[in-house]
């Protein structure tokens, strides 16, 4: 019998329960559905269902406990950031009536705190994207080039590492609805042999430097870098400037912002720099409530 077989399904088939902090909201629902992390889905059952790097975990929140299959409660706690104070965070940043209304609206959204080589590739994947495809390109990459998960619900794929992209071909790249992405891919991945090593020197520097490397890399972008240092180094004053946050800053903030050409580095840099200087040290918190309450 495969070793790594056993390993899984022991881990998957333990259930932990976790009772949330008195006083400080979470909701599992708005936290994995706006838009932050491509992993996951939710099930018929009420169960949400995620792999986030070789773990494959099953989820679900009833009031306040948090059931969980895959992983121990530390990770939990990491990984959703509830040693967060959220109340402080959000008090931060509530100085208006429109951020009010999105923080009533999307009471107990946490910023996820993802792995970096994940949160990389997994936003070079995304430009000019809608979540459904970024999330289908995803799967497809880590069926691909990704490690076996068995459990007793099935094979699941964890996040494909370095060594395995750098010899991707770009036949199998193409399989994976990579597009010109693919190229990027790659290169980033002989670009970064040492992820955890990566991960640390990005994680010593400034934001500022840590931004300006990351755009070193090919495939990556302004909002891609300001995702990653976000997502995945907590850089909170990072401030990710999509088509949506232009248009909710420019109707409601900057209303010389005009949505109606391209996004230039000067009208990027300065919606940045305003939600720096006026939402505060969280604005990267704020990004999201606005992100997660905008109205299609």
């Amino acid at each position: 019998m495969n070793p790594k077989y056993v390993l899984h399904r022991t881990v998957y088939r333990i259930m932990h329960e976790l009772t949330l902090m008195a006083g400080q909201p979470f909701s599992l629902d708005l936290t994995l559905s706006c838009g932050q992390v491509f992993r996951w889905e939710k099930g018929s059952d009420g169960w949400w269902r995620g792999i986030v790097d070789n773990n494959m975990i099953r989820i679900r929140q009833d009031g306040e406990v948090l059931r969980f299959e895959g992983v121990n409660r530390q990770f939990i706690e990491h990984y959703f950031s509830l040693d967060h104070d959220l109340r402080a965070i959000t008090a931060s940043f509530d100085r208006d009536p429109f951020i009010h209304a999105a923080v009533e609206q999307c009471r107990g959204l946490r910023l996820i705190r993802q792995p970096p080589w994940e949160c990389l590739i997994s936003y070079i994947c995304s430009t000019n994207s809608n979540i459904p495809m970024i999330k289908k390109r995803i799967n497809l990459m880590a069926q691909a080039f990704g490690d076996p998960i068995e459990t007793d619900g099935g094979t699941y794929y964890g996040f494909p590492k370095p060594r395995s992209l750098v010899g991707s071909c770009a036949a199998v790249l193409s399989e994976c609805k990579m597009g010109y992405r693919g190229g990027y891919v790659k290169k980033t991945a002989c670009d970064i042999t040492d992820e955890r090593e990566w991960a640390r020197s990005i994680s010593s520097l400034p934001s500022e430097d840590a931004r300006k490397t990351l755009m070193e890399l090919q495939g990556v972008g302004p909002k891609a870098a300001d995702c990653v240092l976000l997502f995945a180094f907590q850089k909170y004053e990072s401030f990710p400037v999509d088509v949506w946050i232009r248009r909710i800053m420019g109707k409601h903030y900057l209303p010389n912002i005009c949505g109606s050409t391209s996004l230039s580095n000067r009208e990027y840099d300065a919606i940045r720099k305003f939600a720096k200087d006026y939402f505060g040290t969280y604005c990267g918190y704020a990004q999201e409530y606005l992100f997660a309450a905008r109205e299609d």
